[in-house]
């Protein structure tokens, strides 16, 4: 019951969601009896595309089978997690985006003593990371952090199920021809690949990605060193020692994980200059939002259908606001939604059902 409820948060209005709910007691006891007898097997999925902030295939499983990965990741998730290194952020409870952009500033404050010394940053990012994921890898990982035979079944289970043997496309096919064939689950072998959109793909991820935070902290032993995903910065003061780390890291990768960097988002600059990280610019005694999610907001406002405005512009609000220097970017959100006769509170922060 837990899981479902968790699960139904900002889900109850899909397909799926509403067509459990009409018998609500009797599938949740016929998911409970399937589950203790290990006859459950998870049902068809839905393939989609978005298209921000660049076309990527997304693999939603069924509203049932969803209640199953909410009730792994609450009997194993918790306990796992606390296992995890401080500097790992991303589909962790409080550890999301603005905890990622708070401790790198602190770091970075840390390495340069309150910015009066000169530092370096290496930014590096995994090339088409979910869809390759080797499961075989995986697989063995969650043997070792699940001792209980059960969880440990469901587990594997969960891993293993290849959402491309059964589900419908809800996206045409001109739009899905429009997501590279190197980042489509599709293109890849039966032993790669999480499906983005699940949360035990986020979970599992968190667990793949361990052994390479544990590399990071005890082999290399960086001091300054935060991970959100896949996206991942170290500081130091010699850019000679972070290429030095740069090369082991290259190694360790392939030969450890089955996964690269992708070269063309591997950065190495002074630190002054501004590092991008989960949505913000970290500079010198401030952080911003980026430019490109400030721009993205504009143009939304301005063409978004009137009933979906106010909880969009309230959403971005919150966004900015997670910025240390935001008022401008408020004030430019603000005179678009007043054009469209919307009213703003004094603060900045959110807009009003009603009219200005």
């Amino acid at each position: 019951m837990q899981a479902y409820l968790d699960c139904r948060r900002n889900k109850r209005s899909s397909r799926s969601a509403l067509a459990f709910e009409l018998n609500l007691e009797r599938n949740l006891m016929q998911l409970h009896s399937e589950l203790v007898n290990r006859t459950y097997q998870p049902g068809a999925s839905i393939c989609f595309v978005v298209t921000y902030p660049k076309p990527r295939e997304v693999w939603a499983a069924d509203f049932r089978d969803r209640i199953v990965h909410h009730l792994l990741y609450n009997q194993i998730g918790p306990r796992i997690e606390r296992s995890f290194i401080a500097d790992s952020c991303a589909c962790i409870p409080g550890r999301g985006t603005l905890y990622a952009a708070e401790r790198l500033e602190a770091k970075v404050r840390s390495q340069t003593q309150n910015w009066s010394r000169p530092a370096h940053y290496l930014k590096c990012d995994l090339a088409n990371f979910f869809v390759s994921i080797d499961k075989r890898i995986l697989a063995q990982q969650l043997q070792a952090r699940i001792p209980e035979s059960e969880w440990q079944a469901l587990a594997l289970q969960i891993l293993w199920h290849d959402p491309r043997e059964h589900y419908q496309l809800r996206s045409s096919p001109r739009l899905l021809n429009r997501v590279p064939q190197h980042k489509r689950l599709n293109s890849q072998p039966a032993h790669r690949g999480l499906p983005i959109g699940n949360l035990s793909s986020q979970f599992f991820a968190n667990v793949y990605l361990d052994a390479l935070d544990r590399f990071i902290k005890h082999r290399l032993r960086a001091k300054h060193y935060i991970r959100y995903v896949d996206d991942f910065v170290l500081l130091h003061e010699s850019p000679q020692q972070l290429n030095a780390w740069l090369v082991e890291i290259e190694a360790f990768l392939p030969e450890r994980l089955g996964v690269r960097l992708n070269p063309a988002k591997t950065i190495l600059q002074p630190v002054e200059r501004g590092i991008d990280f989960v949505g913000q610019v970290i500079k010198p005694w401030h952080r911003t939002t980026r430019r490109r999610t400030v721009d993205n907001a504009l143009r939304r406002i301005a063409s978004v259908p009137s009933a979906a405005l106010r909880e969009t512009a309230n959403s971005y609000f919150g966004l900015l606001t997670q910025a240390s220097h935001s008022h401008t970017d408020r004030l430019r959100l603000a005179k678009a939604l007043l054009l469209r006769g919307k009213a703003v509170n004094a603060g900045i922060t959110k807009t009003y059902k009603g009219a200005a």
